[in-house]
């Protein structure tokens, strides 16, 4: 098996940040949730609404990829940078269901993604240099506070736009099992202030990310 130095393994990661950042998405090992739902009738107000609220999605998978790339990059151990890389694919599916999401209700991806993408990415290997034990808890708190957000989010999507419920549905059931697969490798409590940290830096983004 051939042996990647630190120069390919850069340029494979900035590879993958451009790819996930300006490339659209296609494949998805699982089908969405919303295949074969009817699009509900919005008022032009709610579909902005919805709209806003998938492009946060997406950018939260975003930055998710980002973070799994970044906390494998610089894992110590092998196991956990496999764990990490799988993590990082298994949330590809979220990425292409929200994409999906916003082409039918006539939206965009963020335009910040690819600066969210480099800031996670760093957030992530410095997390990963941190041993594994905090890297692992890292994974927990993260998915724990997207899975708060997502359950927020079934509340503030219009009811009528089914499609985007079902996906966010399924998304909130991923994440929790990211979190409990997490705490299964010994995933260790973070201090306060760094949850604090990390809740102040995800409103940042969705505040950004809702508009743009």
């Amino acid at each position: 098996m051939r042996q990647y130095g630190k120069i390919d393994q850069l340029l494979m990661q900035l590879d993958q940040g451009l790819r996930t950042s300006f490339s659209p998405q296609r494949h998805a090992e699982r089908p969405s949730p919303a295949i074969g739902m009817e699009e509900g009738t919005l008022s032009e107000q709610q579909r902005k609404h919805a709209a806003g609220l998938m492009r946060i999605n997406h950018t939260g998978e975003v930055c998710a990829q980002a973070l799994y790339y970044g906390q494998a990059a610089t894992a110590k151990d092998e196991h956990t940078k496999q764990h990490m890389e799988h993590a990082a694919v298994e949330e590809t599916d979220h990425l292409v269901w929200c994409e999906q999401r916003l082409d039918k209700l006539d939206a965009s991806p963020s335009v910040f993604n690819p600066a969210f993408y480099a800031g996670s990415f760093a957030i992530g290997a410095l997390a990963g240099l941190s041993g594994d034990r905090t890297s692992y808890g890292f994974v927990v708190e993260t998915e724990r506070q997207v899975e708060a957000h997502l359950e927020g989010h079934l509340q503030a999507l219009p009811q009528a736009d089914q499609a985007s419920l079902a996906v966010v549905q399924q998304m909130m059931h991923d994440e929790a099992r990211h979190a409990d697969e997490a705490e299964d490798q010994g995933g260790q409590r973070l201090p306060r202030p760094v949850q604090g940290i990390m809740q102040l830096c995800a409103n940042v983004m969705r505040e950004i990310s809702y508009r743009w």
